[in-house]
């Protein structure tokens, strides 16, 4: 094949597959041999080339026959190591788990996909059970972020194969999930767009848990639009309902308090351009202190983190028995402070939680958005934060402190990239919305993306 598919969004391959202008099967072939012949091979940890050609088979009979189940029909799609395959073992990024049991069935989402048509080409890296921000994993390499043109730089994680076999021009789509920052943060690292849904939003059956009160699932692609049309799917929905929105008059808050604490100049260049486009495309624009952010944090070291603490009951045989040798001693050391933890803390955490949540939720209209960088620096060299484990835990800390907060309050949200800062890396503008405002917040994405990109 010597079309050249690179760079392309879901919705641009959608419309050459219906047209008959590309065969399913020559896309995913195409697909296959990019990952097989890619420099690097820390991207994928397993890669279903069986799988993924019955599959553009069936989509390219579908076609020919005028019976396309949909948009997506005939679209690959990459799955972060969380998910259940059908035949392969879910490892979480963790050889402890390299030789459990073939999962028996798809998880639920990955079945949602397949119905519309969607081509499962394999797995993708992460960092280690999902616990880190950065995306560093000793046991199957850590992905390079494709950005990096000076020195090898983090590609965000969790989803750090998710981030990086998009902006690789490997896939057009991967599926990522989000506990502080997951999805988000590989997006704004790597320069694409990132949607975490509100918690609940999509089936979690099948897939591997970090912190359950936590957890939430998304897309990371080129578009917008291919995030709503792959919501829609995920949903089990025949085409998506959600349409542009209208930026004249959105209202959106930008707080002044924690987000930007420490933040280099050129992520807020770039974000402050980005909002002054909005507010030249008629959006309204007002800052606003938020000290209930300060409070989630000294709740936090107050109480312990949520995600430590379920990470450990749900870890705690591993971390207390012999796999624990086998495992990132960063994700033992972080995972082992929730033992730490009591019950009345973890229930005084519950209830903070579940106050902010509503005393936030008063200083923000129901239509309204929220505004900050989706992390306060670029993505930083990947080399000192190998041996460094100082510098490994500030570093992870800084990078999901502005994704955590959208978490802990259960908002959704989307990373668009807005412009670049240091080293030229990109730089994100993270746009959120209350829980369960997912289709309110798209729709304003649709409208916002073209005019927040700075390319």
């Amino acid at each position: 094949m010597t079309q050249d598919l690179g760079g392309r969004s879901v919705a641009q391959l959608s419309a050459l597959l219906q047209s008959g202008a590309l065969d399913p099967r020559d896309l995913t072939g195409w697909t296959l041999d990019r990952i097989r012949s890619h420099d690097d091979q820390a991207i994928f940890t397993v890669v279903l080339p069986e799988r993924a050609m019955r599959e553009a088979d069936a989509s390219a009979r579908r076609i020919a026959a005028g019976r396309p189940l949909g948009l997506l029909d005939g679209i690959p799609v990459a799955w972060k190591d969380l998910f259940a395959m059908s035949g392969v073992p879910t490892t979480a990024g963790s050889v402890v788990l390299k030789d459990t049991p073939a999962a028996q069935d798809d998880a639920a989402v990955v079945t949602a996909l397949s119905r519309a048509g969607m081509v499962s080409v394999g797995l993708v890296n992460m960092s280690e059970f999902a616990f880190s921000g950065l995306g560093i994993n000793p046991h199957y390499g850590t992905p390079r972020n494709p950005r990096a043109r000076d020195v090898d730089r983090l590609p965000g994680g969790s989803s750090s194969g998710s981030g990086v076999a998009v902006a690789a021009d490997l896939v057009p789509v991967s599926i990522g999930t989000d506990t502080g920052g997951s999805i988000r943060i590989p997006a704004a690292f790597n320069g694409i767009v990132g949607y975490k849904a509100t918690r609940g939003r999509y089936s979690m059956r099948g897939v591997f848990p970090l912190a359950k009160s936590l957890d939430s699932l998304g897309p990371l692609c080129r578009t917008v639009q291919d995030a709503v049309w792959i919501d829609a799917a995920m949903r089990g929905l025949p085409a998506p309902e959600i349409r542009r929105g209208n930026l004249e008059g959105l209202s959106i808050v930008v707080p002044t308090t924690v987000v930007f604490d420490g933040a280099q100049d050129g992520v807020v260049s770039a974000f402050e351009a980005g909002v002054g486009r909005l507010q030249w495309a008629g959006a309204r624009v007002r800052r606003q202190p938020f000290p209930a952010f300060e409070r989630i944090f000294e709740a936090m070291a107050q109480h312990g983190p949520l995600v430590t603490a379920q990470a450990y009951a749900l870890h705690r045989d591993r971390l207390e028995g012999p796999q624990a040798v086998s495992m990132d001693r960063r994700v033992v050391a972080r995972a082992r402070l929730g033992q730490k933890i009591s019950l009345s803390d973890y229930i005084a955490t519950l209830e903070i939680r579940e106050a902010l949540v509503a005393e936030i939720a008063a200083k923000i209209g129901p239509n309204e958005l929220i505004a900050y960088p989706t992390v306060a620096h670029v993505a930083p060299p990947t080399l000192p934060l190998l041996t460094d484990d100082a510098l490994f835990v500030e570093t992870n800390a800084r990078t999901l402190r502005n994704t955590s907060i959208g978490n802990f309050l259960d908002w959704c949200g989307v990373s668009l990239p807005c412009g670049s800062g240091d080293a030229g890396m990109p730089v994100g503008l993270l746009l959120s919305a209350q829980p369960h405002h997912d289709a309110h917040l798209l729709s304003m994405a649709l409208a916002a993306e073209a005019v927040v990109r700075a390319d």
